[in-house]
């Protein structure tokens, strides 16, 4: 589509219609004592792209000059020392007194004590951009959005600005958004190149779309694993906007897209809030076909998954929504696309800047039934919460570390929780058995979280055991229940507890004794127990491993526990107390004490089967091909969370490693490893595994060496498709081409939650005594090994949630999942599942930490 804006058009357009539905233009002329973008940059805005900071600055720059309408709030840095901030944008009169629109906000859904006071409540309406680094478009859009809304000729901007705040981020990710920015302009000459061959629209490995540690934040908004997450939802819960509104690109030939969202829609998206997705809808497309713009809705971004810019507002009840303009990273200044046509980047940012408009203008025109809608969403919540559970227990079982990182999720969204307080039964769900029980079992000290409370519904749906969908077809996973996410035994009752806010007093801890202890023992059960043991390693204290359970001074303690004896340690001398009980201090570790390795049960301390455990030389291979969040998730969990070495090679590098400088190498999934490992470079790894090496395979890098030589792992032979084949006639070729969609999901099971059956005795397995829950995203049918060990591997009934095909589901029955084959004096361990996954499923980080340290000692 041929598409020239000019102002000459944006001036008619507004001429021909009513002011409801003026089509806003970034051209309009602006208070004079406000500079335009680019009489601020020094250039149009869609003449390059703009570095974060120039962004900001333009923000600072026009808060200096009406600061009356204008407010900068800073929440926060970037890993890379990048500022986050907001802008807030409203009324002279709302602007004067913004704390108090914030805090009355905040008492009316019941998340700050007191009551509000009685002057009228505008809207808060937040639009957030450039999430994904590379879809650069719309941090440029803010520019012009920003200087629109103060546009005091522009009724439109005046609506909005009379009815609602506006919160505007101009760059969710700015570490992911400078890389794109300074790559692509080093590769523009003096105009943009079209040709879709050329290196401006083709950006290399990891590309522009991810954090520095190459997670996509916009899959993290629940779990807030990264850190520019972490702040920004500090504030979000310090504002609780009522509408929130998410800026992306996709695709080059795509059009826009736009609300209403595609099913499945949660089964609790209230009904305003599914109307008001018609609403923007109605409000977009006046604009858009008004202009000749195409666009889609009801398509490809449904409203499910829990941790997106659009769900996660929505389950906190706002009107949340995404916008997709077509170009992405490949588009740059200038693009043909398959039809001939050039898009454009001022043409992207003219359909970002108008659905931002838009969506303002028909939050403002019902400013008073949002917010009205909002109070009651959490009114319902507290006093009339859904789903069938109106407490949930979670079993402290003696095992901090896991329950100590559910306590900080639930902080981060503001879920309150407290504690049973007392002894009792009563009948309730069992996550683990999946089944009713008559009689639970309550002590004082297990966790209860209560329903009735203002974040009632993001707590349902977060702990729901399984996800209605009415639609299977969907965008992302479709299971997450935190239960199974951090191993935890939990409860879902049908009976209102009212917790307690104090932990019952535990029992008063011996007095230390003056006798220097024999050795520490830490049992080998969470996240706490593999990061003190990467800090003693990288501080050289020698550390074993229990292979089997023990008994000892009356207490036990399970396989994998491990032992800090002075025998090994002399080195440290005096000096070894202090640093093993500051490693456990600072890592929450359950440290205990104790005067001799004479055991009651089990072995002795001086055993073979107390294994002593090296610190190894990990490295993680990276580069094109390599899935980035993949790759990112094991490099955050050794620098962030273990606080321990780890060397990111690019795979074209691999010809070239020194293997006796390499203990563990790990393979995040790749879609061309054969490029990296080719027949020379694969015999160098298997040597090196023979010499003791041990490589560590995550999902599609198992596929890679599933069958090859040497390399136990096989698939199995697939016998439905050959009994089809035998059996087939022309009729079973015939099917509906607009059926194709549905057809290919009966093969995949996108996130869906299987117990995985594990040998605990295994040290792959150390720690999982309590069972072991999946997140499964491809079905790769592997056969047991034959020779190796099977450590983690499914039956027939082992589906617990989620969506999963009905072939899939087949291909899911007797399946090794997790696997560890010896190698010559090495290893390879299998891991068919991401144990990583975005960062928030808990439980496999003591799995992969079993992978890195125990495996093979």
């Amino acid at each position: 589509m041929k598409h020239v804006l000019v102002l000459a058009m944006w001036m008619a357009a507004a001429l021909s219609v009513s002011a409801q539905t003026t089509t806003p233009t970034a051209s309009s002329p602006a208070s004079s004592r406000i500079d335009s973008p680019a009489q601020f940059l020094g250039y149009k805005v869609g003449d390059r792209f703009t570095p974060h900071h120039r962004v900001l600055a333009y923000a600072e720059q026009v808060a200096r000059q009406v600061p009356s309408r204008v407010r900068l709030i800073p929440y926060g840095t970037t890993y890379e020392g990048r500022q986050l901030m907001v802008v807030a944008i409203a009324s002279e009169a709302n602007l004067s007194r913004l704390d108090e629109i914030r805090t009355n906000n905040l008492k009316r859904i019941g998340m700050l004590e007191g009551s509000p006071s009685s002057a009228a409540q505008p809207a808060i309406a937040w639009l957030s951009y450039n999430v994904h680094g590379n879809e650069a478009v719309s941090s440029e859009a803010f520019m012009d959005v920003l200087y629109q809304l103060l546009d005091p000729a522009n009724p439109v901007s005046q609506k909005v600005m009379n009815a609602t705040v506006v919160i505007l981020d101009p760059g969710l990710n700015p570490d992911g958004h400078d890389r794109y920015v300074n790559w692509y302009n080093q590769m523009m000459g003096r105009s943009a190149d079209p040709t879709p061959a050329a290196r401006e629209h083709n950006e290399p490995w990891p590309g522009g779309r991810y954090t520095h540690y190459l997670f996509d934040p916009n899959r993290d908004w629940a779990w807030q694993t990264q850190e520019i997450t972490q702040q920004r939802m500090a504030l979000y819960q310090q504002w609780m906007p009522h509408l929130h509104g998410d800026f992306h690109e996709m695709g080059v030939e795509s059009p826009y897209y736009f609300a209403p969202s595609a099913k499945p829609y949660h089964e609790d998206i209230t009904k305003f809030q599914r109307d008001f997705q018609q609403t923007i809808g109605q409000y977009c497309s006046r604009y858009f076909d008004r202009n000749g713009w195409l666009y889609y809705t009801r398509e490809r971004f449904d409203l499910f998954y829990p941790s997106y810019g659009d769900t996660y507002p929505t389950y906190n009840g706002a009107i949340g929504m995404t916008y997709e303009q077509g170009g992405s990273g490949r588009a740059g200044l200038a693009i043909e696309k398959a039809d001939g046509d050039t898009l454009t980047l001022r043409q992207r940012i003219d359909h970002h800047v108008t659905a931002s408009i838009a969506t303002l203008e028909s939050v403002a025109d019902r400013a008073p039934d949002v917010v009205k809608e909002f109070g009651q969403f959490f009114d319902n919540a507290r006093n009339k919460p859904i789903g069938a559970y109106k407490s949930y227990v979670i079993k402290a079982n003696g095992d901090a570390g896991r329950l100590k990182a559910l306590q900080q999720l639930l902080d981060r969204n503001k879920i309150s929780y407290g504690y049973a307080g007392k002894a009792q039964t009563l009948p309730g769900f069992n996550y683990t058995s999946q089944k009713n029980e008559k009689s639970v079992s309550i002590a004082p000290e297990d966790v209860v979280i209560s329903a009735y409370q203002p974040k009632s519904t993001l707590l349902k749906i977060l702990f729901e055991p399984n996800s209605a969908l009415e639609d299977s077809a969907t965008y992302d996973i479709t299971a997450w229940s935190m239960p199974y996410a951090f191993g935890l035994q939990t409860y879902g009752l049908t009976t209102r507890l009212t917790p307690s806010a104090t932990a019952p007093a535990a029992a008063a801890a011996p007095a230390p004794s003056t006798t220097k202890p024999y050795a520490y023992v830490v049992r080998w059960q969470s996240m706490p127990a593999v990061q003190m043991l990467a800090g003693l390693l990288k501080q050289k204290i020698r550390v074993r491993a229990a292979e089997k359970p023990f008994e000892l001074e009356g207490k036990t303690y399970p396989s994998g526990t491990l032992i800090v004896a002075r025998a090994g340690n002399e080195r440290f001398g005096d000096r070894l107390d202090a640093l093993v009980r500051a490693e456990a201090t600072r890592t929450g570790a359950d440290l205990t004490p104790v005067q001799t390795g004479f055991v009651t049960k089990g072995s002795d301390f001086g055993s073979d089967f107390v294994t002593a455990l090296k610190a190894p030389r990990v490295a993680v291979v990276v580069g094109d091909g390599t899935l980035p969040p993949a790759a990112g998730e094991v490099w955050h969990y050794f620098d962030q969370e273990l606080n321990y070495p780890i060397s990111v090679i690019d795979g074209n590098a691999l010809g070239s490693v020194d293997w006796n400088k390499l203990d563990v190498l790990i393979l995040p999934t790749n879609y061309n490893y054969g490029r990296f490992l080719n027949d020379r470079v694969l015999a160098a790894v298997k040597g090196w595994i023979q010499s003791g090496g041990k490589l560590i395979a995550l999902e599609r890098a198992t596929a890679f060496l599933a069958g090859k030589d040497g390399f136990d792992l096989k698939e199995k032979e697939d016998k439905s498709a050959k009994d089809k084949e035998k059996k087939g006639n022309a009729a079973d070729s015939l099917k509906l081409y607009g059926d194709r969609e549905r057809t290919a999901i009966s093969d995949e099971t996108p996130g869906s939650i299987y117990r995985v059956n594990i040998d605990s005795s295994h040290p792959l397995g150390f720690g999982l005594t309590n069972g072991y829950y999946t997140l499964v995203q491809n079905a790769y049918n592997f056969d047991f090994l034959k020779d190796g060990w099977n450590v983690g591997y499914l039956k027939s009934d082992n589906y617990v949630a989620g969506f999963s095909g009905k072939n899939a589901k087949e291909k899911l029955k007797n399946t090794l999942l997790m696997g560890v084959q010896n190698y010559g004096r090495g290893s390879v361990v299998y891991l068919a599942d991401d144990p990583l996954f975005r960062g928030f499923w808990y439980n496999g980080k003591l799995l992969f930490g079993n992978a890195v340290f125990m495996v093979g000692n």
